[in-house]
């Protein structure tokens, strides 16, 4: 079975995003965008385990975290690297547009 994203609360979430490469996908149930986003979340998952850590937060149960990285409107997917943003997509976009930002900095971090 693949990787599954993480699910983040405010209670760890700055824990969570410290060290490495992570993807957090800020969503809620109610989105219909996010909806669209979540699978694709998923698949990101398994496809860079062992090098980013892909994890979602619930917007309406943690909002402190969302409000902490101005998150105005979802689905909005930030990556951190050691708990800084680096990328900021917001909107629902294809796959291709995730792993291209996530392949610059899995590339730079390799190096």
């Amino acid at each position: 079975m693949a990787d599954q994203p993480i699910t983040f609360t405010d209670a760890e979430f700055r824990d969570q995003i410290k060290d490495g490469l992570v993807l957090v996908d800020f969503w809620a149930p109610w989105c219909g965008p996010c909806r669209m986003v979540g699978p694709i979340i998923e698949d990101l998952a398994g496809d860079y385990a062992g090098k980013v850590k892909v994890g979602k937060l619930n917007v309406d149960e943690n909002q402190n975290s969302a409000m902490a990285y101005r998150v105005m409107s979802i689905p909005t997917v930030i990556l951190f690297k050691d708990g800084q943003p680096v990328e900021t997509i917001v909107g629902a976009v294809p796959k291709g547009a995730y792993q291209q930002r996530l392949d610059k900095h899995v590339t730079a971090a390799a190096n």
